[in-house]
């Protein structure tokens, strides 16, 4: 698939920011790894790249993110691209963070940016970061054993984990869902909600909704295949329909949203959930483990 040529970024954003990126600093590191060796820790026999994910353009890089110059590229040029500041933005995720998590699943990690934030916000939480992109975990890893952070990476689709049912106390994603159709958007909260124990948390931080439909252009800024679907779509509503309560949504900065969300108590011998008035500031009635409650 070629580049679309045609978008804000490439015609505008994109050659300012080159003057601000060390090209041969990251090519000289780019050439320091054998990528393929170093993807084949990862990778997963049982893992199936989904099409929507494997047959599509993101960012203007041709193949998305299974290739190394993704994974090269993204940590330098994001840093630019995420007003005001990238470290505020992914930082309103962690502060929205509500439990005392034991067990943490980021989704769609990336590079590993929001993972190592929250690795470093509960150090003595078991912290795991999944993406489909071996490539980026690669870069994920070299970030985090920089930073003298344990964290286990995973090569897998957040729509099927793998994980037991039950397993995390706080599951989230970062820049994830406007890169995915709205119906796997809904695959992976429902997901979420599976691998949640009682009380447990789940949070989105993403574009936001409202103002994505505001300001049309702002959808052709960069090459997005699903940003128009995302737009129009509302992680809130999806979030309920996986069964969720407690759900709430703030700005951050006005282009950006955090979305979370509460895996509540079932009623007894029946299988389904009922609502439950919750406090989005006082979760322990919930009943979570991570409070060490057992309901």
């Amino acid at each position: 698939m070629a580049v679309r040529q045609d978008t804000i970024w490439e015609r505008f954003l994109s050659p300012v920011v080159r003057l601000l990126i060390d090209e041969d600093g990251l090519r000289r590191y780019a050439d320091s790894i054998d990528w393929e060796k170093e993807c084949d820790r990862y990778r997963r026999d049982d893992v199936i790249i989904p099409a929507y994910y494997s047959s599509q353009n993101f960012h203007g890089i041709a193949g998305g993110y299974l290739n190394y110059g993704a994974a090269v590229s993204y940590d330098p040029i994001t840093q630019y691209v995420v007003p005001p500041n990238e470290t505020i933005v992914r930082q309103a995720l962690i502060d929205a963070v509500k439990v005392k998590p034991r067990r943490i699943l980021d989704l769609g990690c990336g590079t590993g940016s929001t993972t190592l934030m929250l690795k470093q916000a509960f150090p003595e939480a078991e912290v795991i970061g999944l993406d489909l992109s071996p490539y980026m975990l690669v870069r994920a890893e070299d970030k985090a054993r920089n930073a003298g952070l344990d964290i286990v990476w995973r090569h897998g689709n957040a729509e099927k984990t793998g994980f037991r049912d039950a397993t995390f106390d706080l599951v989230t994603a970062s820049l994830l869902f406007h890169e995915t159709p709205d119906a796997v958007s809904l695959a992976i909260l429902r997901e979420s909600f599976r691998l949640l124990v009682t009380g447990g948390q789940v949070l989105i931080l993403d574009g936001n909704q409202k103002t994505l439909r505001q300001l049309e252009w702002l959808n052709d800024v960069f090459e997005e295949p699903y940003i128009r679907e995302y737009a129009a779509g509302s992680v809130e509503a999806n979030m309920g329909a996986a069964g969720f309560e407690a759900v709430r949504s703030h700005d951050v900065w006005w282009i950006n949203q955090v979305t979370g969300g509460v895996k509540p108590i079932a009623t007894e011998n029946v299988r389904r959930y009922t609502p439950t008035s919750v406090d989005n500031n006082n979760l322990e009635g919930l009943g979570s483990p991570a409070f060490g409650i057992i309901a």
